[in-house]
């Protein structure tokens, strides 16, 4: 059974920062390409990092360059997002999702998700 579990959501200040992890259980992951969605009310979910099966490769929402930076260790099975200068606008529910294929931003696509967590950015 694929299990992806996120953390390290929570409240934060403009200019804060903040760590998500996703660790993964029940599948190879070093053969999954990785990508960080959010979600903020009333709207789509969107891809906001995505990075490649070996960490050499990553992509950015234009919206988060130079202030987020995705990694991944693949010997403790996890995905990480760092978060810095976070901003109101970046309020929403942030999943993690696992995908065979590298530079898919279509959330359908995705073969594996976590449930979420929240991410609140105070002004």
């Amino acid at each position: 059974q694929v299990q992806l579990v996120e953390s390290g959501g929570g409240l934060v200040q403009a200019g804060g920062s903040l760590r998500l992890s996703c660790a993964a259980s029940g599948l190879t992951f070093s053969s999954y390409a990785m990508g960080w969605f959010r979600q903020a009310p009333g709207k789509e979910r969107e891809l906001v990092a995505a990075i490649t099966w070996s960490g050499g490769g990553t992509y950015y929402q234009d919206s988060v360059k130079g202030r987020f930076t995705i990694s991944r260790d693949n010997a403790k099975n996890t995905v990480y997002l760092q978060m810095n200068s976070l901003k109101p606008e970046d309020t929403a529910v942030y999943y993690c999702a696992a995908h065979m294929t590298y530079g898919d931003s279509i959330p359908r696509l995705y073969d594996y998700w976590g449930q979420g967590t929240q991410v609140t950015v105070s002004s």
